[in-house]
């Protein structure tokens, strides 16, 4: 199984997931964390947004900009009714050159749906939209593997690489470990890394 395939899963079920998707907000302390690293009205690119709650809404509602990338299109037309002054981008994360840097890059439940490789190569995708500082977290498994879940009764795709492998990406590329925690029990077991950017550009 693929990433095309997750997101093909996405497009069809989109409205299984709008339903399902927990509001409750379980999120909110690394969130808090994540945004104590962006500037007041700073712009955050959330890559893998879905349908933009409970995050993006989270943080437009705490002043911050967001720029939603989402592969499912039907995840980006719930974006754009529910935030119309928000920007919505129908796009493959692993594909993704908008020309512009960001005060913060999230990618929350979603990174971990692209195979080890292009998960690997993302990482100078994110140097690419980061400005000087900007905090980056992303959801990962605990340990290197493969793992097959289930959503609306398909097969679902998700995959880690070793701690320590996320720890040379991102040094190789410019960012510095704030917080690891191995699935956190105050936030559904999720594990989940906060870097900085070290480098880029200021401002």
């Amino acid at each position: 199984m693929c990433k095309d395939a997750v997101i093909d899963l996405y497009e069809r079920h989109a409205l299984e997931y709008e339903q399902d998707r927990d509001r409750s907000l379980e999120e909110r302390g690394w969130l808090n964390r994540f945004l104590a690293h962006v500037p007041a009205g700073g712009t955050v690119l959330d890559l893998g947004c879905g349908m933009g709650e409970p995050i993006a809404r989270y943080l437009i509602g705490h002043g911050f900009g967001v720029v939603g990338v989402d592969a499912a299109s039907s995840m980006i037309d719930w974006c754009r009714v529910r935030f119309p002054d928000s920007e919505w981008v129908a796009a493959d994360m692993r594909e993704i050159e908008l020309g512009r840097f960001f005060d913060g890059i999230l990618a929350w439940d979603s990174f971990f749906h692209l195979s080890p490789a292009d998960q690997r190569d993302l990482f100078r995708r994110f140097t690419s939209h980061a400005r000087r500082g900007a905090p980056l977290m992303f959801t990962s498994g605990p340990a290197e593997g493969e793992a097959i879940g289930v959503y609306c009764g398909e097969p679902l795709y998700h995959a880690s690489l070793r701690p320590a492998d996320y720890e040379y990406l991102l040094a190789a590329n410019g960012f510095g470990v704030s917080v690891y925690v191995a699935e956190d029990p105050e936030c559904g077991d999720h594990t989940v890394w906060l870097a900085t950017y070290d480098t880029g550009p200021a401002g």
